[in-house]
């Protein structure tokens, strides 16, 4: 019996509308009553553990989990020792470097050198300017990283957008992108080895699924 590791947050929906689409009804994480952490497929052929987006790849990494569903942006982010398995389509959105809109840069490379730079993001923004070979100060922040411009403690910003909305309401404006993320299907790899016959059922069902019109994003 499989154990999925789902997220929080903006992909719960479609990973469960998916997983729903192949047999496996985690739909109970829905309910904004439930404060289950854990639950079973109606048919006791999965269970599902629902958990942090950033930790879906440690639960899946230390086998607590044998499958997981999480942004590629996370696993750029955490390099965690997985088998990515599909590329999902839905929760699009991309890694950008952003501005207040009153700054003069219009490029990552117009950032003076040694500025600051806040982000959730640090691995990515820190790789990301090295390879433009320009030194910077990553500020690591959690919480509202659109305030790093706003309030002067930052010149830029390393953040997730989609569709650029919270940017703009806060007067921000992208002037890179680092890369485009989506869901993965994830696994343990020694699950993977162990149980390839299930697991190959399990993906072409999913590739069967996000190719469907019902389904694809």
């Amino acid at each position: 019996m499989f154990t999925f590791a789902l997220p929080k947050g903006s992909l719960l929906k479609d990973s469960i509308s998916l997983l729903k689409s192949v047999g496996l009804d985690f739909s109970a994480f829905l309910d904004p009553s439930s404060r289950q952490l854990q639950i079973a497929d109606p048919t006791g052929s999965a269970k599902a553990l629902l958990v942090r987006a950033q930790d879906v790849p440690v639960y899946v990494e230390y086998g607590q989990a044998q499958v997981g569903i999480v942004g590629e942006d996370v696993l750029r982010e955490k390099l965690p020792k997985v088998a990515c398995l599909v590329d999902l389509g839905f929760g699009k959105c991309r890694m950008s470097v952003a501005v207040s809109e009153a700054s003069r840069f219009t490029s990552a490379l117009e950032l003076p050198p040694h500025c600051r730079v806040a982000s959730k993001s640090v691995r990515c923004a820190r790789e990301y300017f090295q390879s433009l070979d320009l030194p910077v100060e990553i500020i690591p922040l959690y919480g509202s990283v659109e305030l790093g411009p706003i309030t002067g403690m930052a010149e830029a910003i390393v953040d997730l957008v989609s569709t650029g909305r919270t940017l703009k309401e806060n007067g921000l404006v992208e002037i890179e992108v680092l890369f485009e993320s989506t869901a993965r299907l994830i696994a343990h790899p020694l699950s993977y080895r162990l149980y390839s016959d299930e697991f190959n059922t399990l993906i072409d069902k999913v590739r069967f699924a996000i190719a469907s019109p019902a389904i694809a994003k």
